[in-house]
């Protein structure tokens, strides 16, 4: 490769369309030099912040491992997931109040203790934003 190659921006493009350039910081343009959109990311900011509570409340393995365990046992009790998990109760209760607050759980009493399932709604929810997004 000749120097002026290393100088040229990479294209890459359809035969007939316009040629996309990264810039060599990852970014993409058109040969217009007009940004090419790689999602689109028109949120409200009280949804883009109930997205981003959300996707925090994910991003622990065992909050994470919490609501796999749900999709599968749905009405769980917290003594149910203290068993399944590695963890404390008291450990498995602030993640279950990160979850609930989050929106991803809801829970019922039921006499000394409390039955918890995924909140339909905010994983309906969650991917009709997500699909958006990407």
């Amino acid at each position: 490769m000749s120097t002026r190659d290393h100088d040229r921006p990479e294209t890459r493009g359809d035969v007939g369309s316009p040629a996309v350039r990264l810039d060599g910081t990852g970014s993409a343009s058109s040969s217009t030099g007009v940004p090419v959109p790689c999602c689109t990311l028109d949120l409200a900011p009280r949804d883009e912040a109930r997205l981003v509570a959300m996707c925090k409340a994910l991003g622990n393995p065992l909050r994470f491992a919490i609501l796999k365990f749900l999709v599968t046992h749905p009405g769980c009790i917290t003594g149910t997931l203290v068993d399944h998990l590695p963890i404390a109760q008291s450990t498995v209760s602030q993640h279950l109040r990160v979850l609930r607050e989050a929106g991803w759980i809801v829970g019922e009493v039921q006499g000394p203790a409390t039955c918890y399932c995924l909140n339909p709604e905010a994983v309906g929810w969650f991917r009709a934003r997500v699909g958006e997004i990407f």
